[in-house]
């Protein structure tokens, strides 16, 4: 792990086709060690969440070259490294909650739930809360899942999302753009023995939260 992390710290410190193209064979022994490290990653998930068994690491890796056609920031590559282990409803469902594993120095993370749900994902995901509130709290507030993720939800609405009651008592609930969790690791934890261990035991405290957003979002069946 250790030269993962170095390699992706000089690529942020080089971000240039030039510096990528004089260590591409760099690169390529990075990226079979990220999909080794993925395979693994997959075995594990498997166990708990039989639903990732029809992925690859293809399936749950990102390109590391950056899309800049919209953006103000033109560095060609990105400056991490990302596995996203999130079993699809199809080409054209909407995305899911899955288990994500963020490698980048000083940075990394797993992280869970769905990030940046399309509107009527979000809307679900909303009224489920409202209507299921004591399932979700008790999900949120369990012990082991606060041990790990004490903050649920980003990008938060300054009052109640629009159709639901401003005074509700749980109406914080609703309020995240992003259903998303994250907890941190070191990168002496990433580089450590026990990486592989820690990541899916945080992994697996997830499946609970992710299992009640992807209920919420599953598209009705025709």
């Amino acid at each position: 792990m250790k030269e993962i992390l170095d390699f992706i710290k000089d690529l942020g410190q080089n971000n240039n086709r030039e510096w990528f193209n004089e260590h591409k064979e760099r690169y390529l022994e990075i990226k079979k060690q990220v999909e080794i490290l993925t395979d693994r990653l997959l075995e594990e998930v498997m166990k708990f969440d039989p639903s990732a068994s029809n992925l690859t690491a293809q399936d749950c890796l990102y390109r590391i070259y950056r899309d800049t056609r919209f953006s103000a920031d033109k560095t060609p590559f990105k400056d991490h490294i990302g596995i996203y282990i999130c079993p699809p409803f199809g080409k054209r469902g909407p995305n899911r909650a899955g288990y994500y594993l963020h490698l980048q120095p000083e940075n990394c993370l797993v992280a869970g739930g769905v990030w940046c749900p399309e509107a009527p994902s979000l809307r679900r995901i909303r009224t489920d809360i409202y209507e299921n509130v004591e399932e979700y709290l008790d999900i949120i507030n369990a012990p082991e899942f606060r041990k790990f993720y004490p903050t649920v939800g980003e990008d938060l609405l300054k009052t109640a999302p629009k159709g639901f009651p401003k005074d509700w008592e749980h109406v914080e609930l609703l309020r995240p753009k992003n259903f998303v969790v994250e907890t941190p690791l070191t990168d002496k934890e990433i580089c450590g023995r026990q990486m592989l261990r820690m990541v899916v035991e945080r992994m697996k405290v997830l499946k609970p939260f992710n299992d009640f957003l992807n209920y919420a979002i599953t598209p009705p069946e025709d």
